[in-house]
């Protein structure tokens, strides 16, 4: 017995000798290890950003920081090139090394102190991409279709792959933990803070959305690609931008929702709370008792004082100083956004505060990597629920996700027609499952490499990416002329194009007749048509003045890009109305705030009338060309 002891105990302390190596040096631990390393350490320290394994920015100058002792000379090597520091009062020093070309040899990284050498290995030189966003940019490999393919599959050591894990509070974190972090939703813990070799252990963990995209990237350009994960579950986009720029926007949807914000944190009581959380367990043990029911054993009795709204996850700013802060400064390619769904509860309000965001926030992330110019690649939000069909397409028209679609497809148009080279945007609603989650990740990821690839690695001869693009709108008596700056058609099933509605000045929608420009006959007598103008009609609006497309938060809608691809036309429209004032004569006036229940059945009831009228007028058609039999 004593020897299996002792046996134990010189166990024990090898472990123990290995988290002090592994604490000290920064290196990579290995899987099965869970031992925690904090952000900020004692003594010489890198930070947590830069590991083995990782994947430095080629092509820019190349930022390296860390704490030492207050004074203590540093010197950073790499790559035969070497810069030195001094640790300042706070600890904190800093170097920049000159930018590098790509190389895809592993290297060794060392920075040395007065009394310790930390060493990264297997580093490599390539792009890093930030993958930016809430659960459906978040959502993991094995938990998406064909997950499974892609796992077996993801044998590339040239890939490398790190997830921030989740942090709170407006105060700008400096550095990040490693850790395994509990994930509430799928009941397990998942690996966070670690730089690793893309393989189909570790790659089963990351954002499908993400490794699809970083996969397409580096089989097409042989370079190293790093991807950082700093998505978070149920966030919004103003979690997402800095607090201190989210206060610079005149617009007042945004100064209300921080004055709102600003009033919960002061009024918040964490003693009160806690005081009313004892009070509730201790209803909830005589309530069982009473039952003859016993309390379950890991339910006890409160003791802790939460912080609140204060370091909620969606306060104004806190995802961006928790999260992004850590990674300011860090040179890399670019970013990819896929978000938007817990910025759908607000009704209109809520979309145009998105869109007064929406901007900023990629300007945010513009200058936390230091670069006015970085790659900003934007995945529209995704579906959610039944499907809008011909039969309840009024109906499925009342809801946010349009709006909120319609907002990020905007903030892409103007920076796209100002000029901006290195904006991109793909549509997602064509990806339809009824889940909020739905798993189609891998077309996602296709799409968002395909523009990066057009438009940062020399592709665009060989593939196109852009949507087709609205030029101009004119209203005749009885159509509308939509003009597009390429050709469109739909889905090449044999179908009409479907997803366009009309309306009138009583903001009556029906889906529309969609059909190309007729401009003559061929010597056949079949008719020319010009695929760049689409002219939309509906018998049920005789005088229609304004147009919707893809308009649901599970949108009907077909019409793409021609030239074998499966880009969509954009969720869009023409008019400024309201989600709440649509149609007209619902309300006794124009609500300009969320429709509280009984206006939101209001509403629904009147759009369900609209279809039925639509079906019954379709109907008597068919009857009356029938001979009204």
């Amino acid at each position: 017995m004593l020897k299996n002891t002792s046996v134990v105990i010189c166990a024990n302390l090898i472990i123990a000798c290995v988290a002090v190596i592994g604490f000290a040096q920064n290196a990579q631990m290995p899987r099965e290890d869970v031992i925690d390393i904090p952000a900020i350490s004692g003594g010489l320290c890198i930070s947590n950003v830069f590991q083995s394994n990782m994947v430095l920015q080629r092509d820019k100058p190349i930022t390296v920081w860390g704490w030492g002792e207050p004074g203590e000379d540093i010197v950073v090597s790499f790559a035969g090139k070497k810069q030195t520091a001094t640790a300042a009062d706070d600890r904190r020093w800093k170097v920049t090394l000159p930018a590098m070309t790509a190389n895809s040899q592993p290297q060794t990284m060392t920075i040395k102190g007065t009394r310790k050498t930390l060493t990264l290995d297997n580093v490599l030189i390539g792009d890093i991409w930030v993958l930016g966003g809430q659960s459906n940019m978040e959502f993991p490999l094995d938990r998406v279709e064909n997950g499974e393919l892609e796992i077996i599959s993801a044998h590339y050591p040239g890939i490398r792959i790190l997830t921030v894990p989740a942090m709170n509070g407006q105060d700008k974190k400096p550095g990040f933990a490693r850790l395994h972090e509990w994930s509430d939703w799928f009941g397990r813990h998942y690996r966070k803070g670690d730089w690793d070799e893309c393989s189909p252990e570790i790659v089963r963990e990351l954002s499908a959305i993400g490794y699809v995209f970083a996969r397409r990237i580096h089989m097409a350009s042989q370079v190293p690609i790093g991807v950082i994960d700093a998505s978070r579950g149920g966030t919004t986009v103003e979690t997402w931008t800095p607090d201190s720029v989210l206060r610079t926007i005149d617009s007042p949807q945004v100064r209300t929702l921080l004055q709102e914000w600003d009033q919960k944190v002061a009024v918040w009581d964490s003693k009160a709370d806690l005081e009313q959380r004892v009070a509730n367990h201790r209803q909830k043990i005589e309530r069982f008792e009473k039952e003859g029911r016993e309390m379950p054993a890991n339910e006890t009795e409160p003791t802790d004082l939460r912080p609140g709204p204060a370091k909620d996850q969606n306060r104004p700013g806190n995802c961006y100083a928790s999260m992004i802060g850590p990674l300011e400064g860090l040179s890399i390619k670019g970013a990819i956004f896929h978000q938007g769904y817990n910025n759908c509860f607000n009704g209109t309000e809520g979309a145009i505060m998105y869109r007064d965001v929406f901007p900023h926030m990629i300007e945010s992330w513009r200058a936390a990597f230091n670069d006015p110019e970085m790659s900003f690649g934007i995945l529209s939000l995704c579906t959610e629920g039944p499907a809008q069909t011909l039969d309840n397409y009024c109906e499925m028209m009342a809801n946010p996700g349009p709006f909120i679609r319609e907002a990020q497809y905007q903030t892409f148009l103007d920076l796209y027609q100002n000029g901006d080279k290195n904006i991109g945007f793909v549509s997602t609603y064509d990806l339809r499952r009824r889940w909020y989650h739905p798993q189609l990740k891998i077309p996602a990821g296709e799409r968002i490499a395909r523009w990066a690839l057009a438009t940062q690695y020399g592709f665009e001869k060989s593939i196109r990416w852009k949507p087709p693009i609205a030029t101009g709108v004119r209203v005749s008596e009885d159509h509308i002329e939509l003009q597009l700056d390429e050709p469109a058609s739909a889905v090449d099933d044999g179908g009409p194009i479907l997803g366009f509605a009309v309306a009138g000045e009583d903001r009556r929608f029906h889906p529309a007749k969609a059909e190309h420009l007729v401009t003559g006959k061929t010597d056949r007598g079949q008719p020319q048509t010009n695929k760049k103008v689409l002219v939309l009609s509906s018998p049920m609006v005789p005088r229609p003045i304004h147009f919707r497309y893809a308009w649901g938060r599970s949108p009907l809608g077909n019409l793409q890009a021609e030239r074998m691809t499966d880009i969509p036309f954009a969720t869009q429209r023409s008019d400024d109305w309201s989600l709440e004032n649509v149609p007209l004569g619902v309300h006794e006036s124009e609500i300009t705030t969320k429709l509280d229940r009984q206006q939101q059945r209001r509403l629904l009831d009147a759009l369900r009338q609209q279809d039925v009228e639509r079906i019954l007028r379709q109907a008597e058609d068919l009857k009356s060309r029938a001979g009204g039999t």
